[in-house]
């Protein structure tokens, strides 16, 4: 634990209270890995439920995990930014990998996710033909499309990087700006509707390729612009893909987040694979700075009149911190929020 911020008796007491005990030690490893919600958690540890939520509420007290609630679901995780979280990776560190308990768990969490990415896929190959008309759910994409190149300026960019392309639309949009343009996406079915609408519209700068968000199959350092355009509300672990999006900056270059503010629409869940019910600024402000980018700046576009029931969408700047830069990112006449 060197370096580490020391924690007061008390606290340090606590923490390892809490701890100390097998479910909880194994929890604890879990949610370093990943974000999970009690019925996951009941799924990989094959305990009662009850039992599971009692667990997770002391380790919660204890300072070592955290508690988000979207709606009708709540997600914890060990990712909080504080002394005492910061003690409980530290002790998850320390455990041996390949203890075959830890190894157990970590194979059902590997199932568990399969399982997610299963349900995802498909939808999104059910729904890659209308993908565009389910836009319509927030406020105009004519809005969203002018706001984002407000952001991004008139380039040009020698290289850009659309993770999670979908459909290719932001490809479409930006590719003119840049010398060259990659899109990546894991659903053929997506990549097949991509390719249609790049093939239309005669751009040559655009490759599409097939691969994980969470690891790109990308050069790192390589990219002035990456975008990131209504995909994190569908991730598991919308911190480890910005990480992994940051990873691809070249110094100086920046990421552009689009999503959705939070919100409460339950159906989207369950009609639409949305995992996360939008993001707020802190939210993503704490996702940059975890990543090494500075935040640069944040936007709501919220709904206008005749607009009812469409959800606001926001977009965050983020710069990687290891050049400064003269050509900032700006949103004409937008003061910062």
């Amino acid at each position: 634990m060197t370096n580490a911020v020391p924690l007061s008796f008390g606290s340090a007491l606590a923490a390892l209270e809490a701890a100390g005990e097998a479910t909880r030690l194994r929890l604890l490893a879990l949610l370093v890995e990943a974000e999970l919600t009690v019925t996951e958690i009941v799924s990989i540890l094959g305990q009662s439920q009850p039992r599971v939520s009692r667990h997770l509420k002391l380790l919660v007290e204890a300072g070592l995990v955290e508690r988000h609630r979207e709606g009708a679901w709540a997600f914890f995780s060990c990712m909080a930014r504080t002394p005492t979280a910061s003690c409980g990776r530290d002790l998850v560190r320390r455990l041996d990998p390949d203890d075959p308990v830890l190894v157990a768990d970590r194979a059902r969490l590997g199932e568990v996710r399969t399982a997610r990415n299963q349900n995802a896929e498909r939808y999104f190959a059910t729904q890659a033909s209308q993908w565009d008309r389910l836009r319509s759910l927030h406020i105009a994409e004519e809005r969203v499309e002018t706001a984002i190149l407000e952001a991004v300026g008139p380039g040009p960019f020698r290289a850009l990087l659309d993770l999670g392309t979908g459909t290719g639309r932001m490809l479409e949009l930006l590719a003119p700006l840049a010398d060259r343009a990659i899109g990546i996406d894991q659903n053929h079915a997506m990549l097949n509707i991509a390719r249609t609408r790049i093939e239309r519209s005669r751009l040559r700068n655009i490759h599409l390729r097939q691969g994980d968000i969470y690891a790109p199959p990308v050069e790192r350092d390589g990219y002035d612009l990456v975008i990131l355009h209504q995909v994190l509300h569908y991730l598991d672990d919308p911190s480890r893909a910005l990480r992994e999006a940051a990873r691809a900056l070249r110094p100086g270059g920046r990421l552009v987040v689009v999503d959705f503010a939070p919100h409460d629409h339950e159906s989207l869940r369950d009609h639409h694979a949305h995992r996360r019910l939008g993001f707020s600024r802190q939210e993503i402000d704490g996702f940059m700075a975890d990543a090494g980018l500075a935040s640069e700046q944040h936007r709501d576009l919220t709904p206008n009149d005749g607009e009812a029931d469409t959800l606001t969408v926001s977009i965050w700047i983020g710069r990687d911190r290891r050049t400064l830069s003269d050509a900032p990112l700006a949103f004409p006449h937008q003061e910062v929020a």
